[in-house]
């Protein structure tokens, strides 16, 4: 198969994102604790905004046939906004959305993998930058979940009596 193009790779990194999207708010949706359906709230907006940069980048690309030096947005210290004892709690107790921190670590994981390709590809500075970029929030996310993760799993064992090893 030959190599994807850029801006099939910018259809494929929108469509992970919009998957992202979508499952963080089906999991926000279905959460029954305000901190958990919070913080699945807030990674379903990480993706949205990651979807208009894409989207901003695909459009340039269409119109002019390259990408354009786009100025992400800041990135804020989501974890400490959005990782509190509360959620860990309510996460522990509550075995799909604790399920579904793992499955978002997979999806993250993905995206990753496709934008440190395309960074590592690209002879676009603009690209370049931008999957660079992209990859770097995204580890940001992994590592948030993982920590979570984590954090779940070892007050699951705390609870059940379990010594660390």
């Amino acid at each position: 198969m030959p190599p994807l193009n850029a801006l099939e790779i910018l259809k494929e990194a929108i469509l992970l994102e919009r998957h992202g999207k979508a499952f963080y708010q089906k999991v926000a949706e279905q959460a029954s604790q305000k901190e958990v359906r919070e913080f699945f709230q807030a990674m379903a907006a990480e993706e949205t905004k990651h979807m208009e940069v894409l989207t901003r980048q695909m459009q340039a690309l269409l119109d002019s046939g390259k990408f354009i030096q786009d100025p992400a947005p800041a990135e804020a210290d989501f974890s400490a906004r959005v990782i509190t004892p509360a959620l860990v709690t309510q996460l522990e107790k509550a075995e799909f959305e604790a399920a579904a921190v793992a499955a978002a670590m997979l999806m993250e994981k993905q995206a990753i993998e496709l934008y440190r390709h395309r960074h590592e590809k690209s002879q676009d500075p603009a690209e370049k930058d931008l999957y660079g970029w992209l990859a770097k929030w995204e580890e940001g996310h992994l590592e948030l979940l993982a920590r979570l993760d984590r954090e779940i799993r070892q007050a699951a064992w705390n609870q059940m009596g379990f010594e660390p090893f």
